[in-house]
């Protein structure tokens, strides 16, 4: 479905990736971990058309190239980006941010649909529907911001840091939510500091290190790679016997 080769940026003269890599498949959810500072957020705007890669970069959506196309172009080609911060109008009502995001000519059709859909994953959402969603709590927010971005129809939905700030019981429901998202056939790109609950939910991991590749697989043996737990899953690597 996405195949992204040879990408690169460079704000000014700092290099925020080298070559990336990576590839997703329909229906699958694909996380990509690493440090702070590591490119993740650079990755996902470059894929979804907010910063322009470097000469030579290839990003392709199902089967056509997309890298030059502007960000509304590739809303229209079915990919929909939930940013870090939300990005959310706070001013206006939870209805309004919603039916902003059905705008793409893509999402015309079957929009009540989809809308009672979105409801249904974010039951508190529909309880919310006339209040303004800078009232809300953070994971409230987070709700709308992901609800906004499914009303565009989107067959890739691409996410940075869905549960920053949130407390642990709405980070769940955020989860829960990805998870049935998933299950409906849309593919998830994930980018998200919490490894442990990204590996549960993930089919694939991809590693980014100072903005290069450092590694892939399947998220059930990258929960049992020693260095990933080291680094991502706070455990300790084990001490050597004593001889």
């Amino acid at each position: 479905m996405l195949e992204v080769a040879a990408l690169s940026h460079f704000y000014g003269k700092h290099q925020a990736l080298a070559d990336i890599a990576l590839a997703i498949g329909q229906g699958e959810i694909v996380a990509i971990l690493g440090a702070n500072g590591a490119g993740k957020s650079t990755l996902l705007k470059s894929i979804a058309g907010l910063v322009k890669p470097a000469p030579g970069a290839t990003i392709r959506f199902e089967g056509h190239h997309i890298g030059e196309l502007p960000a509304h172009l590739i809303v229209e080609r079915g990919i929909a980006l939930v940013p870090e911060g939300r990005g959310v109008f706070g001013d206006l009502t939870v209805a309004e941010n919603l039916q902003l995001g059905a705008h793409p000519a893509r999402a015309r059709a079957g929009e009540a649909d989809r809308l009672a859909r979105i409801l249904r994953l974010f039951p508190r959402l529909a309880e919310r529907m006339a209040q303004a969603v800078r009232t809300m709590s953070g994971g409230e927010q987070q709700m709308v911001a992901i609800g906004r971005a499914l009303m565009s129809n989107p067959l890739l939905l691409l996410l940075d840091e869905p549960s920053l700030g949130l407390s642990p019981l709405l980070s769940r429901e955020v989860f829960r939510a990805l998870a049935e998202i998933r299950s409906s056939g849309l593919s998830v790109l994930l980018v998200e500091q919490n490894a442990r609950a990204s590996l549960d939910i993930a089919d694939r991991v991809y590693l980014i290190e100072s903005g290069r590749n450092a590694g892939s697989g399947p998220a059930s043996a990258m929960k049992n790679d020693p260095e990933v737990q080291r680094a991502y899953l706070g455990k300790a690597r084990a001490a050597p016997s004593p001889p």
